[in-house]
């Protein structure tokens, strides 16, 4: 499988697939399982490949020279590392998802999903970068607007459009990028002398902003989770946001490292803002999913605070939380998603002795809650301590006030065990039968499994990761 049927085989094949499975589709859970495997595979082969600091070209196709715009694909380990976590995923949201109804155009979308998606982390053509960011949102679009909850069509409107006005902030940056410089490749504009680099870092900063999200450019977020069904919101907490924060890391900071360095502490403010102000909304929340929603953004308030160390060690721990936090998330937005699924219910009042009932889909549900807010043993804790490290190092010991963060995660993450996990049951509960899809237990069980392993075993994760960021290694920093 080349790089370029990575992209344009799943596109064609939803096309496909989505026409004759849209009455009984069934089937198509498989094809697309199939898919998100090879995806998988290759993957894994690619950051094998890979040369350390460098970049792997995988295919220069329909060239336009007077304009400087071709399809240039191309990987280094961080999108390699990308398109691991992005193919893990779609498998279990594929496996999450086995009871779905409707499943031929539903997997249809997931397969549609799969190709663009792809095309972001592999294109370094700025124009060619930008269509397939727009194309992602259109599977996302329908996968909210047709099998959310009441107020679906609201929130994947609002997604759309929040998501769609950021993106134009990004083309206006690249085009003024072609202006100057005369080319398209990602890979030149660091060497080459830009007549307006402050403008166009602030329209990346802005645009990237809104996708990961950041305050004050989250509010499209917590919507969508919450109409979502709980796999897609898997997908927008563990590769949506992700695809932000790469792209923020890939051209905000690495791209143009001076200008970076020149606002780092506008990252620092906005990452440290969001860190708590979601944490606080966490906290206050009774609404199940959007706690978990909040959490979600909170924990995306730490990622912007290692990237606004503008330093190998600081990038390094961006990118292990950003692998972390997609771990840790998906179990709970899955679980929330059943539970409302069985009870009838978001509100955690109306929730309450779970583990009497269920405790296997509990005990999954404590493990995750407890790596959200950093115990040791878990993939949260590695994540947080790296962090706090790096910020330490970059910007001094008052960083300490990230480990508040921590403490405010404790609060709200503990405050859901005491109303839902344990507690006197309640009547809802008492009344609702929890048996969940053996092949949907199995997905959470998966999750559960990578926690706990990374957790134990950091290591394993950050010898791959660090490839990414080794040419900054000998200065410290984006230099």
């Amino acid at each position: 499988m080349t790089a370029l049927m990575m992209i344009f085989v799943p596109i064609l094949l939803a096309a496909f697939v989505g026409w004759i499975g849209r009455r009984e589709g069934g089937w198509v859970r498989f094809v697309a399982l199939g898919l998100f495997t090879l995806m998988l595979l290759y993957s894994i082969g690619l950051l094998e490949a890979v040369p350390s600091g460098d970049y792997l070209l995988l295919a220069d196709v329909l060239r336009v020279p007077a304009f400087g715009f071709s399809l240039t694909l191309q990987t280094d380990t961080l999108s390699a590392i990308m398109l691991v976590l992005t193919s893990v995923l779609l498998i279990l949201v594929a496996l999450s998802s086995w009871t779905t109804p409707r499943p031929g155009p539903y997997f249809a979308l997931l397969i549609l999903f799969a190709g663009p998606i792809t095309g972001v982390f592999l294109s370094t053509n700025l124009l060619w970068f930008f269509i397939f960011w727009e194309l992602t949102l259109i599977p996302m679009y329908f996968l909210v607007g047709i099998w959310g909850a009441e107020r679906r069509v609201y929130a994947a409107v609002k997604f759309f459009l929040y998501t769609h006005v950021a993106s134009m902030l990004i083309l206006l940056a690249f085009f003024l990028i072609y202006t100057q410089t005369g080319v398209f490749d990602m890979t030149l504009v660091r060497e080459s002398v830009l007549a307006t680099p402050v403008l166009i870092w602030w329209l990346l900063f802005l645009g990237f902003a809104v996708k990961m999200p950041i305050f004050p450019f989250h509010t499209w977020l917590p919507d969508a989770h919450v109409q979502a069904p709980a796999p897609i919101s898997v997908l927008l907490a563990g590769v949506l946001l992700k695809m932000g924060a790469y792209a923020m890391i890939r051209m905000a900071v690495l791209m143009l490292p001076e200008t970076a360095r020149e606002f780092a502490w506008v990252i620092l403010a906005l990452g440290l803002i969001t860190l708590f102000y979601a944490g606080f909304m966490a906290l206050y929340e009774t609404h199940l999913k959007k706690m978990v929603a909040y959490s979600s953004i909170s924990h995306m308030g730490l990622v912007t605070v290692a990237i606004a160390t503008v330093s190998y060690a600081g990038l390094s721990a961006a990118l292990f939380e950003m692998i972390g936090h997609a771990l840790i998330i998906s179990p709970l937005f899955l679980i929330a998603g059943f539970l409302h699924h069985k009870t009838g219910s978001w509100q955690m009042g109306d929730m309450g002795g779970l583990m009497q009932k269920a405790p296997w889909i509990a005990a999954i549900f404590v493990l995750a809650g407890l790596a959200a807010l950093g115990l040791p043993g878990t993939v949260g804790f590695i994540g947080e301590l790296s962090i706090l490290i790096a910020a330490i190092d970059r910007w001094g010991l008052w960083l300490i006030v990230i480990a508040l963060g921590s403490m405010i995660g404790a609060g709200y993450i503990i405050w859901t065990f005491r109303r839902v996990i344990y507690g006197e049951i309640s009547e809802t509960v008492r009344k609702s039968e929890f048996r969940m899809h053996p092949v949907e237990l199995g997905a959470l069980v998966l999750f559960a499994v990578f926690i706990v392993w990374f957790g134990l075993f950091p290591s394993e994760l950050f010898d791959v990761i660090n490839r990414a960021f080794s040419a900054l290694a000998s200065t410290g920093g984006a230099a």
